[in-house]
């Protein structure tokens, strides 16, 4: 819809304009500013209203009707897509069954400090210790 009345608005616009700047004025000539009582009564007395006087009021009144029209158009509030996805349900896809854990996983505690554990390895796997790994662990160095 305001693909068509806006092509129709610009073309009242310039039909108005155009009709207006070919009226003559009224008592604005320049006989008028030099002192002479009526430059119109050389040429006869002037009618009530012209056509083109009519023209121009018509014109008007669809330049107005127009604007008002256009405006009512945009300011009503358009759809979006979001309000629309909005009302449909949700649909979302199974959760998939977590896997199960290992028969042979040691559950690992948290450590203290905020430290991330580390899980044990498997006892095959560790390597025999030397002796020294038995003492507490040193301080770290100082700057």
């Amino acid at each position: 819809m305001i693909y068509v009345l806006v092509p129709i608005y610009v073309i009242v616009c310039v039909f108005l304009i155009l009709v207006v700047l070919l009226q003559q004025g009224k008592g604005a000539d320049v006989a008028s500013a030099l002192g002479a009582s009526s430059s119109q009564t050389t040429f006869g007395a002037r009618g009530a209203t012209t056509v083109l006087e009519k023209v121009t009021t018509w014109s008007f009144v669809a330049f107005s009707v127009l604007a008002v029209t256009i405006s009512l158009i945009q300011a009503r509030p358009k759809s979006s897509v979001i309000k629309q996805l909005g009302s449909q349900p949700v649909k979302s896809a199974p959760a998939a069954p977590a896997a199960p854990a290992p028969a042979n996983a040691v559950p690992v505690a948290p450590a203290p400090g905020g430290a991330v554990p580390v899980a044990p390895a498997p006892a095959s796997a560790v390597p025999a210790a030397p002796a020294a790994a038995d003492a507490a662990p040193a301080a770290p160095a100082q700057k």
